[in-house]
């Protein structure tokens, strides 16, 4: 017999640039009265910065978005409501920040030091009832961004893009923390067909019902 799904229940987007994150967590938001979470990207100081100079202003940036997002999983285990959160903390430490240090844009005191916060704040907080990882190949991510046109993308390089969807591959295929379904985005289009989005909401019921 299927069990009862919780009440306050912590539902969270991960997928690379692009992916439709943002756009999927406002769909089910509104589909399954649930309250959302979106990135902190308009507020965020140091995003124009990081984009112009990415040596700079990368552990900066991986700073502000590690305690950003350490502070919404407080608040969502908080509340006793079920929140969809757009990206997790998680891809902040295992894709974004070695991926800067891979690259050479974030140096390994720095990175050290950035993982050693992250290790110490995982250990306070509880994974996500259920991962949605939205998977992507470079070209619809690519895609995605000119579609939206925020200005402080138009730089971001094929090659970086490419990188991250490596990482996030890697990240995903080892991902044991809780209960994952993987939607590709190459395949189906739930921004504009109600249909697919339909499909995408039949799946989540089914993960969370616990019905497979």
């Amino acid at each position: 017999m299927a069990t009862q799904p919780k009440t306050n229940m912590h539902i969270a987007v991960a997928g690379n640039i692009g992916s439709g994150k943002t756009t999927l967590t406002s769909l089910l938001a509104k589909n399954m009265k649930w309250e959302a979470h979106f990135e902190d990207v308009d507020d965020n100081p140091y995003l124009n910065d990081f984009y112009e100079d990415m040596q700079r202003w990368s552990f900066n940036l991986q700073i502000y978005f590690l305690n950003s997002r350490f502070n919404q999983v407080v608040q969502i285990r908080k509340s006793n409501k079920t929140v969809i959160q757009d990206r997790t903390i998680y891809e902040d430490a295992f894709i974004f920040a070695p991926n800067l240090h891979a690259m050479g844009l974030m140096t390994t005191r720095d990175f050290n030091n950035y993982m050693e916060l992250f290790n110490l704040m995982s250990t306070f907080i509880a994974p996500p009832d259920l991962m949605i990882y939205l998977r992507g190949s470079v070209p619809a991510l690519v895609n995605q961004i000119q579609k939206r046109g925020r200005p402080y993308e138009n730089s971001i390089r094929l090659d970086y893009l490419k990188r991250l969807n490596e990482r996030y591959e890697a990240w995903i295929s080892q991902y044991e923390l809780g209960k994952l379904l993987i939607i590709d985005i190459d395949d189906i289009n739930f921004a504009e067909n109600p249909e697919h989005l339909g499909m995408v909401i039949n799946k989540i019921n089914a993960e969370l019902n616990g019905l497979f």
